[in-house]
């Protein structure tokens, strides 16, 4: 077992490493480095009820503060890596400090893709990806306000479910057919308009951004068609970029992300990595992929530090979501990719529904608005390599729990 491991970067994965290494059994010393201020915390609140001002810092961390001292971990904050040498085991920071190393994890996440059009840089264009992100769009909340969201994917319908409820004047702009057109099938999507322009948001699919109009700040976005659209402020959520920089530059193998095994292993036998930044396989839908998911930097961050501790505990789960709009819970269980037929169970033209994806009549992912028990039985069924009839899935009068074999 190694005697120290230097995590770099600070969020869900690195918080759940430092608590698994102890969990399992490690020892030795271990050092978070990370570049933000901040303690390790969760991400999705920030679009939601963080971004509403309804919670706090405080519940938004992953752990508290004590926990890492608790833990005997250093951490490292405000602080970037500058290179890794994986022959001489060490890790050289900003400054010049120099960090040795027994194992290596890299949990360094993503980051937001920028917008590329005239305009862009402008003051008052944010994106959301931290705590210091929401800090900078809250002071643009104010009543009347216009904003202008550039992507209706999770982000920026999340984001204007909050700012229509505090009076500002919403409008998204999507360039495909419908908002969350990547993610979801038509009658989800078309549901979630629905919804979105009853709440009062203004929803332009088919639509390019050209550029950002203003001198010294944003007075307004340009369409693809020459219109103009006033606004006090703008926020993409255009996607996000696996941060792989420096493992690349340390000669780890990475395509779409940091490539690992299903130990999270790298292509150095002393280097993990874990979460966004992974490009990693999937034994349940035989693919690699990289996932932006909370559920998988937690369960490959444990694997990760289990394989440290001399535990072999793969990581093979089916992937799930979930996002918080207005009153909808919408839970998602699976990959749809590559789906044949869609089973609507319930009424879709109210507030709760599911949606089962299938694949030559087998269900390969759920999307479930406020509907439980459909999500959690889905998922259940998926990890198990389940499925049911199409029939049966659409019959209300049938339970969840009679789906399973």
């Amino acid at each position: 077992m190694s005697d120290s491991v230097v995590i770099i970067g600070a969020g869900h994965a690195a918080g759940q490493a430092v608590a698994s290494l102890r969990q399992e059994g490690f020892e030795g010393t271990i050092v978070v480095i990370g570049e933000e201020s901040v303690v390790p915390y969760q991400r999705p609140p920030l679009s939601k009820k963080f971004l509403a001002g309804e919670i706090g810092i405080d519940r938004v961390l992953f752990k508290p503060v004590d926990f890492y001292a608790k833990a005997e971990a250093e951490m490292i904050l405000d602080t970037k890596v500058e290179t890794v040498d994986t022959a001489a085991k060490k890790v050289v920071l900003e400054g010049g400090r120099t960090l040795d190393y027994g194992k290596l994890i890299f949990t360094t996440g993503g980051r937001v893709r920028k917008l590329a059009c005239p305009g862009a840089e402008l003051p008052g264009v944010n994106y959301l990806r931290s705590i210091a992100d929401v800090e900078a769009i809250r002071a643009h909340f104010k009543p009347g306000a216009k904003l202008v969201i550039v992507g209706g994917g999770y982000i920026g319908l999340e984001v204007a479910a909050v700012a229509v409820k505090h009076d500002i004047d919403v409008t998204v702009l999507e360039m495909a057919p419908t908002v969350l057109g990547r993610v979801t099938c038509r009658e989800v999507a078309e549901f979630f308009q629905r919804v979105h322009r009853e709440e009062g948001v203004k929803i332009l699919t088919d639509t390019a951004l050209a550029g950002i109009e203003g001198t010294d700040h944003v007075t307004g976005v340009k369409t693809g068609t020459g219109d103009i659209l006033p606004a006090d402020f703008v926020i993409a959520g255009i996607g996000i970029l696996p941060n792989v920089e420096l493992a690349q530059e340390a000669g780890i193998t990475c395509n779409n992300g940091i490539v690992v095994d299903e130990l999270c292993r790298t292509s150095d036998e002393n280097v993990y990595a874990a979460g966004d930044c992974t490009f990693h396989p999937n034994p349940i839908y035989d693919v690699e992929l990289r996932l932006e998911s909370v559920h998988n930097a937690l369960e490959q961050a444990k694997t990760a530090a289990a394989h440290i501790c001399g535990k072999d505990k793969p990581y093979g789960q089916v992937p799930w979501f979930w996002s918080d709009q207005y009153d909808l819970k919408l839970q998602i269980a699976g990959l749809s990719q590559g789906y044949d037929d869609v089973v609507i169970r319930g009424d879709i033209t109210g507030r709760s529904f599911a949606a089962f994806y299938m694949k030559d009549g087998k269900m390969i992912a759920v999307d479930a608005v406020n509907r439980a028990p459909e999500f959690m039985m889905s998922k259940m069924m998926l990890q198990k390599g389940q499925s049911a009839p199409a029939e049966k899935l659409a019959d209300e009068s049938i339970e969840m729990k009679d789906m399973l074999a």
